[in-house]
């Protein structure tokens, strides 16, 4: 075989072995789609949630519809959730399930509430909307 034949066959080798290599060499994460609910929030005074962790009224977490908490699979993930009214967004965790929310309604702590540009006199933001950030995903 001549040269020129053993180099082609060599560089033919060597570009499969590289196209067919993860770049990261990690594992290939699968990305959710992200799908907007718009519901109306209020606000709750956490504690022990059924996420099993402990927060306060300073904390920027969120309490989601019984109807898509299940078995606890959106615990600790974060979401966006946005004030049409204000324009206002902010990002909060998961850590507790609502038993008399809509399904896509939401309760959120004081300071979240808040911070969402309406003052907790007003009890209710309608017309809220959120969706879920990847998991893992963190500010």
């Amino acid at each position: 075989m001549s040269r020129f034949a053993m180099l082609a066959v060599f560089l033919g080798t060597l570009t499969s072995i590289v196209t067919a290599t993860p770049i990261d060499g990690g594992e290939i994460e699968v990305l959710e789609k992200r799908v907007t609910h718009t519901g109306k929030a209020t606000y709750y005074y956490p504690g022990l949630g059924a996420c099993g962790e402990t927060d306060g009224n300073n904390d920027p977490v969120v309490a989601i519809s019984h109807l898509i908490y299940g078995s606890g699979g959106n615990c600790f993930q974060y979401m966006q959730i946005t004030n049409p009214a204000t324009g206002t967004s902010q990002y909060a965790k998961t850590v507790d399930e609502c038993e008399g929310c809509g399904q896509y309604d939401i309760d959120l702590s004081p300071s979240l509430f808040e911070s969402l540009g309406a003052p907790l006199s007003q009890g209710v933001i309608n017309g809220v909307e959120w969706h879920f950030m990847a998991k893992g995903w963190s500010p």
